[in-house]
Parts: C-alpha cells; structure tokens; sequence
C-alpha cells in the first residue's frame, strides 16, 4: 500500500492536535504535512492578560517547527492560497502539495466591517489574535498614563463573549491595583439578549449571578445593544446611547479565511467549511473540517445577531474525531468516529484577574438536563494551572492527553 498524503492547513489547536494524532496512530503508513500562516502555536486564552504585562508573548507561545519534527510531522510556514479539491492539490505561498486527505483547521479573521471604527486600525483595541493584544497593550500603558472612562464588550455577531467577560474583569482588578477603580466609569457593551447567554443560550442562574458580579465591580452593562460606530473616544449604540471613553476593547465578530471562504464547493457565506458530524465536508469525503473552521448553525435567533464560541476545548474534539476519521479510512474501514459540536460536554474557565466562574454542562448547545457556573477563586487557579499543562502538553506532542 502506498504510503498516504495528509495535509493539514492550519498549526494551532485544532491543526496541531489532528496533525500530530494522524501521525502517531498511523506511523510510517502516513506522510503528515501542515501548512500554516503562523510559524508559532499561540495560546489565544491567555491573550486577555498580555495587556497588562502579566504575560508575555514568550510565555504563551512556542515555535511550531520543532514540536512537529519531533513528531515525525513536516511544517511549512506559508499561506494557503487555493484549495484545488478536484484536483487535491493546496496552493500556497512555498508551493503546491498534493494529498490523499485534507484538514482545514485555518480558525478565524476578525471581522471588523460591523461598524466602522471598531479594530486597533479604528478607534477600538480588541484582544482576539496576539498582535491584537500587543497593541492593547500599548494602548493600556497609555490609558494609565492619562485615566478616563474605559468600555469593554463584543458587537453584534461576536461569538467571543468569554474573552469579553473576562478582559472586562481583569480590567476592573487592575484598576483597583493601580488606585484608580473609583476614578473610572467602566461600562460593558453586549450583543447577547441577556448577561451570561455567552453565545451558548446562557445556564440556570448565570444572569443574575454575573449582574451581582457587575454590580459589586461598580459597571455598568449595555446589553442587547449593535454598535453603529466608534469615533475617536466615543461608542454609539444602537439605542442611542453613545458613551465617552479613555480606552476601549471590543471583541467583533470572526469570519472564515479567505482561501476558505473563496471555495465554494465547501464553504458558507462567512467562509466556514460545511461539516456532516465526522467532520467530512458534505462535498468531499477526504476533505476535513474543525475548530473554528467547521460551520455551526445556532439552534435560535437573538434580537442582536449573536455568534457560537468554537474555544480550544471543542475544537480539539474535533481534530481527535476527523483523526480517527482519517485513520480508518487509510485502513480501508468506514469514517464512524462523531461528535457533534451541540452535543459536547462545555467546560469553560472564565478568569476575573484573581476570581472568576468555572462553567460546565452536559452540551454546548441546548437542549441541556445539567449546567452550572461555580464562582470563586479557585477558578483563577485552576486557568493558571491549565495554561500551565495545555502548552507543555501540545509543545510535547501529548495530543492524546486529556
């Protein structure tokens, strides 16, 4: 049997892992390539404290390279540019690859056309890639230099709310360490229909425990509100408010990669890959997708569009389940492995600088029997913990380890 040809685009959670889990169960029956823009693995959850210099980039990146030769994996540090499916052939920047099989783990791109003025080229910061957060940063050092009112939230479509909640709190701890909490309007603007919906449909009591937790921090929340625009110190809503600020971070809304969003075999109108529940495009059986690049459709609509939070947690389901996938076929045996994104456990660790909320439930979607969110700060230590193993885990290749 010839040996087969996996090509991976993409080198964070969701490449790395299904790029190293082909490799180690197939051994030598597999020559395994990944294709990525980013020559490093970044740790996105942890991008929410680098602005306030309580990490650095080396603290929660690594060099690709090196973890994937020590797993018998070839790294190739270009853009794709074209996927030929017919052909099954990706184009990028260092040449054209052929293969058996492909994996589209290519994440996300803000989208910053929702309103004008919102990104770092705008006149709001927001945290969600690492240069994102280097400039939040230098706009933080800035704000502490000369205070005023501070706005955090996501716009219509964002589907990170977490990262929102999180940075809002982290801002407000850091406040109180700087002196100046009670100098400072803080303000909290959401798309979500309810505080705690997280883009999930929201748990039992979620609501009304993050309102005491907006409260006791002294902010004010803006919720079921678009932005219209963000001029330069000020953010006008959609219901007419239009608040002043000294700084402000603001999540958008993701879209697909261009090279996605251009094929349109596979991919829908925000350029995410249409998957049956093995994760094989409804268009190709060989052709694979997860993480963020794997379309989700909400079981519900929301007065202000809302999006689906695809974190590193289910993205990592799904490279294990298109892995396994891809194994069986290079076995000649039938693609069984499934795992619907609706259908997976939710564990989320959302951190408020030294307190924060553990959320678990028995789906990510509903309908749900079980959820529960568990304050207090242990929370905050378990992030710290997980941050910890999670990079030692991917930098070593330990993909199989929960």
């Amino acid at each position: 049997m010839a040996t087969k040809k996996v090509v991976v685009v993409g080198g964070n959670f969701g490449g790395l892992t299904g790029a190293i889990a082909i490799k180690h169960d197939l051994g030598d029956d597999v020559n395994v390539t990944v294709v990525a823009t980013e020559d490093r693995f970044i740790f996105n959850p942890s991008l929410i404290w680098l602005p306030f210099g309580k990490r650095s980039v080396g603290d929660v990146t690594f060099a690709l390279d090196p973890t994937f030769d020590a797993n018998g994996v070839h790294f190739v540090h270009a853009t794709a540019t074209e996927f030929d499916l017919k052909s099954q052939v990706v184009k990028t920047t260092a040449g054209n690859f052929t293969y058996d099989y492909l994996v589209i783990a290519t994440g996300y791109r803000n989208d910053f056309s929702v309103a004008d003025g919102l990104g770092p080229e705008g006149n709001a910061y927001t945290i969600t890639t690492l240069g994102d957060a280097i400039e939040a940063g230098k706009g933080w050092r800035r704000f502490l230099e000369e205070p005023g009112d501070i706005v955090v939230g996501a716009s219509q479509g964002a589907g990170c709310f977490g990262a929102a909640y999180e940075y809002l709190f982290n801002v407000s701890h850091q406040l109180r360490k700087a002196g100046i909490k009670k100098k400072v309007n803080l303000h909290f603007v959401t798309s979500e229909p309810f505080l705690g919906h997280f883009g999930i449909g929201g748990l039992p009591h979620g609501e009304t425990m993050l309102g005491a937790f907006l409260k006791k921090e002294a902010i004010t929340a803006h919720v079921n509100v678009a932005i219209d625009s963000v001029e330069e110190g000020r953010i006008n809503l959609n219901d007419g408010s239009k608040i002043n600020f000294a700084y402000s971070m603001i999540v958008p809304p993701f879209i697909g990669a261009d090279v996605v969003k251009q094929t349109s075999e596979i991919s829908d109108v925000k350029g995410y890959v249409k998957v049956k529940d093995t994760y094989q495009t409804e268009a190709y059986d060989n052709v694979y997708a997860v993480g963020i690049a794997a379309a989700v459709d909400a079981p519900w609509q929301t007065p202000t569009p809302v999006g689906i939070p695809k974190t590193g947690f289910p993205t990592e389901r799904m490279a294990h389940v298109a892995a396994k996938n891809i194994a069986s076929q290079i076995k000649g045996e039938e693609p069984t492995a499934t795992e619907a994104f609706k259908d997976m456990t939710a564990i989320c660790v959302l951190d408020a600088g030294n307190n924060g909320v553990v959320i678990l439930a028995d789906h990510m979607l509903p309908p749900r029997k079980h959820g529960a969110l568990i304050p207090g700060p242990q929370a905050h230590a378990m992030k710290l913990a997980f941050e910890k193993y999670f990079i030692w885990k991917v930098r070593n290749g330990h993909v199989s380890l929960p």
